[in-house]
């Protein structure tokens, strides 16, 4: 029997089930280029994008990401679920060693023909007559021989699980830090809305208190005093909509770096222009898809379901245990291990019948495993579309705001001439107004277009997988450190 033994141990190195292997970029159907790309750039080095959001020059930004990393609560979350993705593996990794317990017991009897009495000399009660003590003692030690690898490939699935939950904290990271800065992109935008739309009310205001007076003089008729109300009134309404929408982004903000909406009000209340979107001239290989965390996660859970096709094929083998156990018992402590006995066991349990259930729960994991390769791929064909999205979004944005530019000058200059004309009686009322109207709507759409370029440009940056290498390592959290744990007297 022993020598049978030794060869099963000398097995042990083998592990049942397939082993993992990840999946090459042409598996995946990962381009060599994007298409919104140069192909011819495509081995170039790709861009830097871990603190992307400091390319935008903004103290404010940099100051309101950094804030975000230490604070929003879905990072605190996804830092939460590592701490016990990690916790997990190491009592994984526990069992392949062995377990071993101790116990021990005192038990005193007193006889039918005992008797005590106080000693004068020492004040302490001393027993005689059948009085008897018995001291006993106990260890057992069990440890499972991992001859086919069911705990090797539950080590393996666990440690992958965690390297997913790291994946997903970076994930989080760089969802947070984009979501700050669009939202914060939205908020200086608002601003500079509003300011657009009161400065051009006050003009408005100023044309309809001159156009009330040349009515009052009989100069024009009550249609162009009418037409200039409407315009005024038009804008006037504008104004609660941007001012919601600039609420809407502060208060976001303030939730993403964990604070009450209105909390960080004051620190962007006070005007600011749009930052300056950074230019993106480096050529963006596709493999630097690779470098998302989401895909990582999507990786690591597929190299984990793989493993446990391994957990539940080692259930077919048997199953080798060892196990001693010591016992004891004696009137003395001493004695207590001179006395006892004890025993050394090798079990092994195998698998007879099971009305098809391990071969079931088999390929129930092997279809968990087809779903997380499904999950993978799709992850990566996403995140391809999203960059070809954001390269092309960007480009679109730039070329938009040079148009918008040259309409917004053009419509500044063509109020100057439609004023000119009308004091000069040379133009009607209503041709001064459509170009106010015009002038007030290239200014805004200036505003929105360079807004665009700036959320582009970050969308592309999130696309890219960037924003997460640079960020802090999340604190324990309170039951995680133990603050919150009592210790009773």
């Amino acid at each position: 029997m022993v020598p049978g033994l030794i060869s099963m141990l000398l097995l042990s190195g083998c592990a049942v089930g397939p082993d993992y292997k990840p999946k090459a970029n042409a598996d995946l159907k990962v381009p060599r280029a994007f298409v919104a790309s140069d192909p011819s750039e495509a081995d170039a080095e790709p861009l830097d994008l871990a603190q992307w959001w400091r390319e935008f020059d903004d103290p404010v930004l940099t100051n309101l990401v950094d804030r975000a990393f230490a604070a929003n609560l879905d990072i605190a979350a996804a830092a939460a679920r590592l701490a016990q993705a990690r916790a997990t593996l190491r009592g994984t990794q526990g069992q392949l060693l062995p377990t071993a317990d101790v116990s021990g017991s005192a038990n005193r009897s007193v006889g039918n023909q005992s008797s005590s009495f106080i000693d004068p000399t020492t004040g302490q009660t001393v027993s005689r007559g059948g009085d008897t003590t018995i001291y006993r003692g106990s260890a057992t030690v069990a440890w499972e021989a991992d001859v086919f690898g069911r705990i090797r490939r539950s080590v393996e699935a666990a440690r992958a699980d965690m390297q997913s939950q790291a994946a997903n904290l970076a994930f989080a990271q760089a969802g947070v830090a984009s979501e700050v800065g669009l939202n914060y992109i939205n908020a200086r935008l608002a601003q500079i809305r509003l300011r657009i739309a009161r400065d051009n009310l006050a003009a408005q205001d100023d044309t309809l208190q001159i156009v009330g007076w040349r009515r009052q003089a009989g100069l024009v008729s009550s249609l162009d005093y009418e037409q200039a109300r409407q315009l005024r009134s038009q804008t006037a309404a504008s104004l609660p909509g941007i001012e919601n929408d600039y609420l809407t982004a502060v208060n976001r903000i303030a939730v993403l770096l964990g604070e009450t909406p209105g909390a960080i009000t004051p620190l962007i209340d006070p005007p600011a222009s749009l930052p300056l979107a950074p230019g993106v001239g480096a050529p963006i290989p596709a493999v630097v898809v690779q470098r998302r965390p989401d895909i990582r996660a999507a990786e690591r859970t597929l190299a984990a379901e793989v493993a446990r096709i391994g957990v539940q094929t080692a259930q077919l083998y048997p199953a080798l245990r060892l196990s001693g156990s010591f016992s004891g018992s004696a009137t003395t402590v001493g004695n207590v291990i001179n006395d006892g006995v004890g025993q050394l066991v090798a079990g092994i349990t195998a698998p007879i019948f099971q009305g098809g259930q391990i071969r079931a729960a088999i390929r129930g994991q092997r279809a968990s495993a087809d779903a997380a390769l499904a999950s993978y791929q799709s992850t990566v064909l996403v995140a391809l579309e999203e960059v070809e999205n954001a390269l092309k979004g960007r480009e679109a944005a730039e070329r938009s705001v040079t148009d918008v530019s040259i309409g917004a000058e053009a419509a500044a200059n063509a109020l100057i001439y439609a004023q000119d004309q009308y004091r000069a009686g040379l133009i009607d009322f209503q041709a001064l107004l459509d170009a106010q109207r015009t002038r007030l709507s290239s200014q805004d759409s200036e505003a929105q277009a360079r807004a665009a370029r700036a959320t582009a440009t970050i969308q592309l940056y999130k696309a890219l997988g960037g924003g997460w290498e640079s960020a802090p390592t999340p604190a324990p959290g309170p039951y995680e450190g133990g603050t919150n744990s009592k210790t009773r007297p």
